[in-house]
């Protein structure tokens, strides 16, 4: 976190230093990731993985019902934002975090609505930066693979083979 201390003439000065790379990757070294989900912008499930046998195995059609309800629950909340806050749609965001006693389900939605499903422990620090390196494999590995078509299933390997050793990296 950066924090900062206001002064009379409104100076910000910075109280912690910027948190360097190298003390980034050992925060998030000791990661655990239960699953990720991947949910094009229709609502269907496009990629299921999981890395970790903490939570009960689900079967493949209820990885399809989640995508499906999660798709749904997501436009729901984005359009229960307050009009009062004047926020315009496109700033208007749905359900981001859902969390519980024994996994944090973090969702991160892309411009072309493509949603990020995260699921790790409770704990978990510096989500936001695993999300990031996930969807920059996604986009590096999937979305600039010439045989990928848009909103279909993801089926590349070098996107599997680099999640999962990223994941497990320690």
């Amino acid at each position: 976190m950066y924090g900062f201390l206001k002064t009379p003439p409104l100076i910000l000065i910075p109280i912690f230093p910027p948190i360097s790379s190298q003390y980034k990757q050992l925060l998030i070294s000791t990661r655990v990731v239960y699953s990720l989900i991947i949910i094009n912008k229709a609502g269907g499930l496009v990629f299921q993985r999981d890395f970790n046998t903490v939570l009960n195995k689900l079967s493949i059609n209820d990885y399809l019902v989640l995508a499906g309800t999660f798709h749904g629950v997501h436009a729901i909340t984005k359009s229960l934002t307050p009009s009062s806050l004047g926020l315009s749609s496109s700033q208007r965001t749905g359900l981001e975090v859902l969390e519980t006693s024994i996994f944090r389900l973090t969702c991160f939605q892309t411009f072309s609505g493509t949603k990020f499903l995260l699921f790790t422990q409770p704990q978990q620090p510096n989500v936001e930066l695993i999300m990031r390196k996930i969807y920059e494999l996604y986009a590096d590995y999937v979305t600039k693979n010439p045989f990928y078509q848009m909103e279909m299933p993801v089926r590349c390997e070098a996107f599997e083979r680099h999640l999962v050793s990223y994941i497990r990296a320690k």
